[in-house]
């Protein structure tokens, strides 16, 4: 899959192509129908599917400091939609200018000129241009008079509930990870680089990889979790932590991964951890007796779920 940031990366004399546009964070359930459409409708017409998606959120050059939590990084996104058989991904860096195109100049320089769209697959609920005044129906307006085709998708729901990435950040940040799970398709993922802690997971016979990660990244709600920990292309159990550690009176919160039956040195390295259930709350306990006997427990059901 090519991979292109801004339009002056599209490669010169690109020919037509299958155009879908949003910023899919987390590329959840409904997120892979509208895909697959799209490169359907491109395998059909023997043409590239081209995905564009924006950096940063538009909400954050609209109303700063109101940045969404972030499901997905671009390197992720990207990874996660090339499996899906896109051709290229094209990132548009969201500027002010890019806020002030009205949604007829968006439409004929990136659409048109650029992407040379045949057709343009899109969500029903798809806004564009200055203010958001552009809609399905004018693109379809629009697409009438480029030689462009629309579809406009309805959203998919599962027992009477809609995926969208709003609704998948409210289970993550309520510790629902399950939810999440069920309207990604797959556990939610958390990357970062190991680096190095206050070593008291060593001290306590609980080596931790202590996981920096980046700004905006959705984090499950304070607690212990059970889940996988990627490095590589190895998925290995673990035992995550997300809090303060209150029992030693931390205050910045964290992400911790014990990695069961591995004596590896992680530090450095990029790695993620996929959260699959939810175990139990944080907790303070009033001695370190008492926190590694609940920390032997929470290892004990992690191997019951995880199968380990």
């Amino acid at each position: 899959m090519e991979r292109w940031r801004g339009l002056e990366a599209v490669p010169t004399g690109w020919g037509r192509s299958v155009v879908t546009v949003g910023v899919f964070d987390g590329v959840h359930r409904g997120h892979q129908q509208l895909i697959s459409c799209a490169v359907r409708r491109g395998q059909e017409r023997q043409l590239p599917t081209v995905l564009v998606t924006f950096d940063p959120h538009p909400a954050e050059l609209i109303r700063p400091g109101s940045h969404p939590a972030r499901l997905t990084s671009l390197r992720r996104r990207a990874d996660l939609v090339a499996e899906l058989g896109v051709d290229a991904f094209c990132v548009l860096p969201f500027t002010s200018e890019l806020a002030r195109q009205e949604p007829a100049e968006f439409a004929h320089e990136v659409l048109v000129e650029r992407l040379h769209a045949a057709d343009v697959v899109v969500g029903r609920n798809f806004t564009f241009g200055h203010r958001a005044a552009g809609d399905v129906a004018m693109l379809t307006t629009f697409g009438q008079r480029f030689g462009f085709g629309v579809e406009g998708l309805d959203l998919i729901s599962d027992d009477g509930v809609t995926f969208s990435s709003t609704y998948i950040r409210a289970c993550i940040d309520a510790g629902d990870v399950a939810a999440a799970a069920a309207a990604l398709g797959r556990p939610h993922r958390v990357e970062g680089v190991v680096v190095h802690g206050d070593h008291r997971g060593r001290d306590l016979g609980f080596p931790t990889a202590n996981i920096a990660t980046a700004p905006y990244t959705a984090l499950p709600a304070d607690g212990v979790y059970a889940g996988r920990f990627a490095i590589g292309d190895r998925l290995l159990p673990t035992a995550i932590s997300v809090g303060t550690n209150p029992t030693f009176s931390g205050r910045e919160r964290s992400v911790e991964a014990y990695v069961l039956d591995a004596d590896e040195n992680f530090y450095g390295f990029d790695v993620a951890v996929d959260f699959e259930h939810r175990l139990r709350g944080q907790e303070r306990y009033d001695g370190v007796d008492a926190l590694i006997a609940q920390m032997r427990l929470d290892v004990e059901r992690t191997r019951g779920l995880l199968g380990s």
